[in-house]
């Protein structure tokens, strides 16, 4: 890719249109380097770099990856306002990779309209980290290949499997049981809790549509608290979830 196409990554319609996304920073490279290792349709990357970090990525990726950068090129490169002086150039998930079926043993997690960044790298972070979980996103969510997702996301997003554009209409014909959180709701740490194939959780405001609930014939559960507020951060809600699930 050319480099003013390169710059352009930080806009959905170009990352779209070129098929790659920028992953920027020390930490997020070396999970990067990580996940290579286990899915080798992540080698396509390109790696660029500042003189600093010449003798740092040489011994990690090959020459035929790195492009040197000066200071000002890097500047242009970043989103941050202190950029670190590297950025790897990394082909997005394939759709056929991304609609494949579900392992066994594995849980999916389903997101209508998640539109905190945070949010979505926070859940990330928590599914990465107890492992056998598949992420599935609505129509309408945020992208989790935006800069702010992927750096929220401490390098998960190269662990977790996501599904792109799943409408709820299309649940139906994959799962047969599916939970969501309601106040009036069963508790989680019931035993049945962890019987279902499929977790429903809302937008930060405005939650799963009541009609779709219906139509999946979801059972509720609830996160029992003191009372004293009457919700919780949508990343809260999912993290305790999981946890519950895989203890």
């Amino acid at each position: 890719m050319k480099f003013d196409d390169v710059k352009k990554l930080h806009q959905k319609k170009y990352r779209a249109q070129f098929g790659y996304y920028l992953v920027e920073g020390e930490h997020l490279v070396l999970e990067l380097q990580k996940a290579i290792k286990q899915g080798p349709e992540l080698s396509n990357i390109t790696l660029y770099i500042t003189e600093e970090y010449q003798d740092w990525a040489k011994p990690l990726f090959s020459q035929s990856s790195l492009v040197v950068l000066n200071k000002k090129q890097m500047a242009q490169l970043s989103d941050t306002k202190s950029p670190q002086g590297i950025i790897a150039c990394v082909p997005l998930p394939k759709a056929a990779k991304l609609q494949q079926t579900n392992l066994q043993g594995e849980r999916c997690i389903y997101l209508h309209e998640v539109q905190d960044p945070g949010n979505l790298g926070t859940i990330l972070r928590t599914l990465a980290w107890f492992g056998d979980f598949r992420l599935l996103l609505s129509p309408n969510s945020v992208d989790p290949f935006n800069s702010k997702v992927v750096r929220a996301s401490m390098g998960a997003i190269f662990h977790v499997p996501i599904e792109l554009e799943v409408e709820l209409e299309e649940l139906q014909t994959r799962f047969k049981r599916f939970a969501y959180l309601d106040m009036q709701g069963k508790q989680i740490n019931s035993p049945e809790f962890s019987d279902y194939q499929c977790y429903l959780f809302g937008n930060e405001a405005r939650g799963v549509p009541s009609d779709a609930l219906s139509a999946c014939a979801a059972d509720a559960y609830t996160i029992t608290g003191s009372g004293k507020i009457d919700s919780l951060n949508l990343a809260s809600a999912v993290n305790i979830c999981v946890y519950q699930l895989s203890v």
